[in-house]
């Protein structure tokens, strides 16, 4: 088999990251790259030795795969074109607006037999892949992610940029299905709702407390799960997983006092944007399902729209309206 023919389309900051690495894997040629601002397109293609465009509609019989990387509002327009033409597809995070859209693309790569991969990154996150090994019943969840204003991502609200991430990794580790989801936020720095918290119920009774906050002093990715007997907490920012677990007492009835074994993971440095692409050609190449198909980006944007219209419909919220979760 010869090189695989891949492009970007949307080369800002994100998408121009996504053009590097497919520039330097072996196994692909960058053939193109296209932005609707020709100097963005041309700038990169320079960078990478590549071809610029500014329609992403006159690569479409060019590319064996792609990266889409434009604002959320397009996904749909341009994803369901390279879908239609039979070309492989990571789409960035939230696979659309709307799940009757994703539900489209979803049917359009199926009927077409081409991989159809959503970009949530931080499941190559290593201390994330150690933790879904360590985990085998949870009970409870407390997740956060905090960071710095920072305008890129502000197209949608904090929900669909930052909690996004956390409710497809709580969805994928529970084995349970939702049935309750109560959340509060509010707009402070945007027209969007800029810190969130959803509380999550399963029907096997386990609860995930979500927190997400793009107004912060400071940066924090923390999972912390607890389990019977065991108590996971990992710092995805640190890629650091600690793993607490209560040991059997010998003897009942001493007055042996509580011992627990402490296991401590810490991870190297990784390029989880350059894990996640190589996946993807990966299940290209063998004709594998992706570790994060259309559907998990799918039901990850429903929990996620469930958040955003709810603190939207909210008397205390005074942002832009609710997104609508059908077209």
């Amino acid at each position: 088999m010869g090189k695989l023919r891949a492009a970007v389309v949307g080369v800002g900051y994100l998408g121009s990251f996504h053009a590097e690495k497919y520039h330097n894997l072996p196994e692909v040629d960058l053939v193109a790259v296209v932005d609707s601002q020709k100097e963005s397109a041309e700038l990169v293609a320079k960078r990478f030795n590549t071809e610029p465009f500014t329609d992403h509609k006159q690569i479409l019989d060019k590319v064996d795969l792609v990266s889409v990387v434009v604002p959320t509002e397009h996904h749909y327009e341009v994803a369901k074109d390279f879908l239609d033409a039979g070309v492989h597809m990571l789409l960035e995070k939230p696979i659309t607006h709307s799940l009757a859209r994703a539900e489209g693309l979803i049917e359009l790569a199926a009927n077409k037999n081409v991989v159809l991969q959503v970009g949530h990154v931080e499941r190559f996150n290593p201390a994330i892949r150690m933790m879904y090994e360590k985990i085998k019943n949870p009970a409870f969840i407390e997740v956060h992610r905090l960071a710095p204003f920072n305008r890129r991502g502000t197209d949608v609200d904090v929900v669909l940029d930052l909690m996004i991430h956390d409710i497809d990794i709580v969805l994928s580790m529970v084995n349970s299905p939702l049935v309750d989801v109560h959340p509060v936020g509010t707009s402070v720095l945007t027209d969007h709702v800029d810190i969130a918290n959803a509380h999550l119920r399963f029907e096997n009774d386990c609860v995930a407390n979500i927190t997400a906050s793009r107004v912060s002093t400071n940066k924090m990715r923390k999972i912390r799960v607890f389990e019977h007997d065991t108590y996971i907490s990992v710092d995805c920012g640190e890629r650091k997983l600690q793993l607490y677990t209560k040991l059997p007492i010998q003897d009942p009835a001493s007055d042996e006092s509580l011992s627990i074994n402490i296991e401590e993971h810490n991870f190297e440095a990784t390029d989880q944007l350059l894990e996640e692409i190589r996946a993807f050609i990966d299940s290209v190449q063998q004709g594998t399902a992706p570790l994060v198909p259309g559907e998990a980006g799918k039901r990850a944007l429903e929990v996620a729209l469930e958040i955003s219209e709810r603190i939207k419909s909210s008397k205390n919220y005074h942002g832009k309206g609710a997104t609508s979760m059908v077209d």
